[in-house]
């Protein structure tokens, strides 16, 4: 699998280290970043994290800004100015900066949240409020997509 998929919660150590999760840790070695990627969620209040996936991601969205142009400098000190990029320890492990950590309210757990070509870092009771406004979103989204359905065969075709 080359996706970040799921969502594990852990403790930082007494130094202040986390260990990333074995599976997002492989599809980090298959992507060949060195390090993790890390800048401060522009939605959240998470930490967006990857490696060239996501700074691909994030090349291709500031490319398509006018060059020279205020939203194309906005976009660059959110993605680029305020990005850190951590060392991973042979027992993959980072330790998260101050900065970070306070964009994110972390204190002693995280909780990695895989989304696809990148994962989030939250603290893990304001990722449970998320993944409860998610889930309430997703069911009014449903039944918005259900109501533009008809079918006289009992399949559901949606309407254009």
């Amino acid at each position: 699998m080359d996706r970040f998929v799921s969502h594990f919660t852990g403790r930082l150590d007494a130094k202040g280290r986390v260990s990333i999760p074995a599976s997002f840790r492989s599809v980090m070695a298959r992507d060949g970043f060195e390090g993790l990627y890390l800048h401060p969620s522009l939605e959240a209040q998470a930490l967006d994290a990857g490696g060239n996936g996501l700074l691909k991601e994030i090349d291709g969205l500031i490319a398509n800004l006018a060059p020279f142009s205020d939203e194309r400098d906005t976009f660059s000190t959110a993605l680029y100015g305020l990005s850190e990029v951590l060392k991973v320890d042979p027992e993959g492990r980072v330790q998260l900066t101050e900065t970070l950590k306070a964009h994110a309210g972390i204190a002693d757990a995280v909780t990695f949240v895989g989304l696809g070509h990148k994962f989030q870092i939250w603290e893990p009771e304001a990722f449970r409020a998320h993944l409860d406004a998610a889930r309430r979103k997703v069911r009014e989204l449903k039944a918005e997509l259900g109501a533009g359905q008809r079918s006289s065969s009992g399949q559901g075709v949606r309407e254009r």
